[in-house]
């Protein structure tokens, strides 16, 4: 190797630039630089060097390669940075690996992480489908707590009687608001309602908690529960049947008597 010390007028008295220049080696011919202090101290990069001198000296426009002061080279940096800045002002479109922040992925990750946005001028990946789903609350049923139907004479109904099959899971967890919210599963879906059919989700319902399904444990209906209550369904409509129809002959008799004595119509 060989090496050149000079003086560095740039810097302050007593500094020295050093460079070498290598004989050898697929990198032959080429060199690097380095500077002492008055000391003797080495420094190989200009943020040492920077660190080292601190407010003394402003190093700025300081060419470590050459160890000159280039004023131009700064003017230039200052140009650059007014155009760009310039240029955002006008409308231009900012660089997006310096805008927007970005999720790297972890090694523990197979694949990258993606920004998903409905924005139609983003380059990034797009998702119709959760841009028209709404996102479903944890734990929904809590807001049916305390409802109460009643009759026209605001008089509270006697709530149903549940099977020993359906029981409740989570917080705040009752006959009736289980039935209220199998209820309301039923008229906002057309999927079947099976229940929690994970067993993990009685030990912790925030973490395997199925949102699309009501809190209860998962059951099944056998023929002999469908079949008992098409039999409920068919004496309640054939006593409805009865009724209306008593009715219908009231009505048809008191017809048929016509207006009291004494009055005329």
């Amino acid at each position: 190797m060989e090496r050149k010390r000079s003086d560095c007028p740039a810097l302050p008295p007593g500094w020295r630039r050093e460079e070498v220049i290598r004989k050898s080696g697929l990198s032959a011919g080429k060199s690097d630089v380095y500077y002492y202090s008055p000391t003797g101290k080495k420094f190989r990069s200009k943020p040492q060097l920077s660190r080292h001198l601190g407010n003394a000296v402003d190093l700025a426009c300081f060419d470590f390669r050459t160890g000159k002061m280039m004023p131009g080279k700064l003017q230039k940096n200052k140009q650059k940075f007014r155009h760009d800045a310039l240029g955002l002002a006008k409308g231009g479109k900012p660089d997006l690996n310096t805008a927007l922040p970005i999720r790297q992925t972890a090694s523990i990750f197979k694949q990258p992480v993606t920004k998903v946005t409905s924005h139609p001028g983003n380059k990034v990946k797009t998702d119709p489908q959760r841009a028209v789903e709404q996102p479903r609350q944890l734990f929904w049923e809590r807001r049916l707590k305390g409802l109460r139907s009643s009759d026209v004479t605001e008089q509270v109904l006697r709530t149903m009687d549940l099977p020993k099959g359906l029981q409740g899971i989570g917080p705040d967890s009752s006959d009736d608001t289980l039935l209220s919210a199998i209820a309301s599963a039923l008229h906002m879906s057309s999927a079947p309602i099976t229940g929690q059919t994970s067993g993990a989700a009685e030990k912790n319902p925030a973490v395997w908690l199925n949102t699309s399904q009501p809190l209860c444990k998962a059951f099944t209906v056998t023929d002999e529960q469908i079949r008992e209550q098409e039999r409920k369904v068919f004496q309640a409509r054939r006593s409805l049947e009865e009724a209306l129809t008593a009715d219908g002959l009231a009505r048809a008799a008191e017809t048929t008597r016509g207006p009291p004595q004494g009055r005329t119509v």
